[in-house]
């Protein structure tokens, strides 16, 4: 196991600290050299294995990891297990080769997921996310934009989850509804209704999540009740009808604290 080592010293304090992780030297040699090209980083910290990234984030903080997600011993999804219950986690890009796990990836709010061969122009586009995420969180603590993995056309991005009016059940699948298009994830609309619901997100019908913040119309006639976002109507089942009004109305009320 090689030692830690330490690229592109001599950062300013505006620029970032970040940790590499690969377990293949070539790769890793790659990521390393790639990043530390990035003006928005001045320093590069390299590590081959999970369990040895895990000492130096104990000893020293990291504002961002890069790395693999497939290594002997603690995986990179294990380590991402692991920084979820840092009381400070830093964002994470995984950079791998395997699209497979991009499931999981989504569940771990990875800021980014990048496939290898790593381009330069996608690996600038996720140290802006990684960028755009920390100043996110230390302007507003808490605040935080969860973000969902969707593939367009052989590419994998995130996009945030406010981009998203409203969400549409299609088996084990869910297709995303943005103002810019439309999105199918491999996500049952259980679970994003489980994950979504703090951020806003309520079902109107089994088959419909809506975003409330987004809703800009209700209509009822004839007994049938749809509301409107985004230039969308949506119809609203008849058990959902009362619970969406009500808290239409409360988000609706003079004076209310907005979170």
């Amino acid at each position: 196991m090689s030692s830690p080592s330490t690229v592109a010293g001599g950062a300013a304090p505006e620029r970032l600290r970040v940790l590499a992780l690969d377990d293949e030297a070539p790769a890793l040699d790659e990521l390393v050299w790639l990043l530390g090209r990035e003006e928005r980083i001045g320093e590069v910290i390299s590590s081959d294995s999970a369990a040895e990234a895990l000492r130096i984030l104990h000893e020293r903080p990291v504002d961002a990891i890069f790395m693999d997600i497939q290594m002997p011993g603690l995986t990179g999804l294990d380590l991402a297990r692991v920084l979820s219950r840092f009381s400070t986690k830093p964002p994470v890009v995984f950079v791998t080769a395997h699209e497979q796990h991009a499931v999981d990836a989504f569940e771990l709010n990875v800021v980014d997921y990048v496939l290898k061969p790593v381009r330069d122009e996608r690996l600038a586009e996720a140290v802006r996310r990684v960028v755009s995420r920390i100043e996110g969180r230390e302007s507003a603590p808490g605040a935080e934009d969860d973000s969902i993995l969707v593939e367009l056309a052989g590419v994998s991005r995130l996009i945030p989850r406010s981009d998203v009016l409203y969400v549409e059940a299609q088996g084990d699948y869910a297709r995303l509804h943005t103002a810019a298009g439309s999105h199918l994830v491999r996500v049952p609309l259980t679970t994003l209704a489980d994950q979504w619901r703090d951020a806003g997100f309520v079902r109107i019908h089994r088959s419909l999540l809506v975003a409330l913040g987004h809703i800009t119309e209700w209509r009822t006639e004839g007994g049938r009740t749809t509301v409107v976002l985004g230039g969308h109507e949506l119809g609203v089942s008849r058990r959902h009808t009362r619970a969406l009004r009500d808290l239409l109305v409360k988000r609706a009320q003079p004076g209310r604290e907005r979170r």
